[in-house]
């Protein structure tokens, strides 16, 4: 896997979660090739398979769910140039057959968890004067689509919170943004959280929406490109406000520029195999 970023040639500290598999494994391999010193986390860095490690990352482990792992996170990792918050989990199921305790935990996991860990890296690049944080996100959170609200609401609100705090960050250089992958194949299907209730009423199209998410996810792209999008972002000079690969990524953000809400929509449901509905 070889990559092509060249903005910030000095050597830096990064802090990517979630290393074990998928990007943030992939991301910490190219930012080690690079130079860069590498901090991964994992929930059980003790556990992570020798063929999935990566040779020359630092291994630490993470709760995002847990405000003290987070806190012991930041002590362990000490100075910290660049954040990676890549670690989350994904969750699929209508909202009427989902429980709160399971909002709650996919909302800590991937929003709460995140900004935690930022806050608790900031006091330290605020006083160096530079910092990069990248929060990895989806592109679930800009075209959402039914039966992926609370997964979709997690990674909008990681944008927007990324885009808000980025003029307060600015003045002490540093910079953070967002990245949004469309459909990787990375057998993320086996991991994701399902709530759908035995009988539920939405059966029919949740197991149409089902269907053709497996049969996405089954062709998506690999993850090395996506990897080398979040290191291009990490290590740019001026990162922009947002950065997204696949699933059309040029076109459908100009689709949404220019379509009424609905339509975008509409257009998301449909490639998903559901029929227009109004209530």
């Amino acid at each position: 896997m070889t990559s092509s970023h060249s903005a910030t040639t000095a050597p830096r500290t990064v802090l990517v979660t979630g290393v074990s598999s998928g990007i943030g494994q992939a991301a910490a391999r190219l930012l080690v090739e690079a130079g860069h010193t590498v901090i991964g986390t994992s929930r059980h860095p003790d556990g992570i398979a020798e063929a999935d490690r990566v040779p020359g990352v630092r291994y630490i482990a993470l709760d995002q769910t847990d405000a003290d792992s987070i806190e012991r996170c930041a002590r362990e990792a000490g100075a910290v140039d660049i954040l990676i918050n890549n670690a989350g989990v994904s969750h699929m199921g209508p909202l009427e057959d989902t429980p709160m305790s399971t909002i709650q935990e996919v909302f800590t996991t991937n929003l709460f968890g995140p900004i935690a860990l930022t806050k608790a890296l900031l006091p330290g690049m605020r006083e160096r004067r530079f910092g990069r944080i990248v929060m990895v996100g989806s592109m679930l959170g800009s075209f959402p689509l039914p039966f992926r609200s609370v997964y979709g609401a997690t990674k909008s609100a990681m944008h927007a919170f990324s885009d808000a705090t980025r003029r307060e960050l600015a003045p002490f250089g540093i910079a953070i943004t967002t990245v949004e992958p469309g459909t990787i194949a990375t057998g993320i299907a086996d991991r994701r959280v399902y709530t759908v209730a035995e009988n539920s009423a939405y059966a029919a199209d949740y197991d149409t929406v089902a269907a053709a998410t497996r049969r996405n996810e089954a062709n998506g792209m690999a993850v090395g490109p996506l990897a080398d999008l979040v290191v291009t972002a990490a290590l740019a000079d001026n990162p922009k406000t947002l950065y997204a690969r696949g699933n059309k990524a040029p076109i459908v953000f100009a689709l949404k520029r220019i379509l009424p809400s609905q339509s975008m929509l509409d257009v998301m449901a449909r490639f998903h195999g559901l029929k227009r509905a109004r209530p």
